[in-house]
């Protein structure tokens, strides 16, 4: 077996490890070092992060309903895409299950909707 069709895979693979090597020292080598409190803070989005209760506390409805929106948005597209490309092969069966998956998807929109989780304020 010979290694030649995956010399250039082995050469790419090893110029960007080279790069980012490179990029990092560089960067460690060059970059400022201004230190203050507030970089070597933990970040927080810009937020000055709040005390947390003992035992922790509960998070709000929002972050549940945001993670809902990506995850049935997400999982239609996983199985829209699939279906379209081989939409012609299918018989009747695949347009039902289709239809069916639809209003599935629309009963979580419907809910999400519903639940206030597309108001972004």
């Amino acid at each position: 077996m010979s290694l030649s069709p995956y010399a250039p895979i082995i050469g790419l693979f090893a110029l960007a490890a080279a790069f980012a090597l490179f990029s990092v020292a560089a960067a460690r080598l060059t970059g400022p070092r201004r230190l203050n409190k507030a970089k070597l803070e933990a970040y927080e989005c810009g937020i000055e992060p709040s005390p947390q209760p003992v035992g922790g506390s509960r998070f709000p409805i929002k972050f549940y309903l945001t993670a809902m929106l990506f995850i049935v948005f997400d999982v239609e597209m996983i199985f829209l895409y699939p279906w379209a490309v081989s939409f012609d092969a299918l018989p009747m069966f695949g347009f039902t299950a289709m239809l069916i998956f639809i209003g599935a998807i629309f009963v979580a929109y419907a809910y999400e909707w519903r639940r206030g989780g597309l108001d972004w304020d």
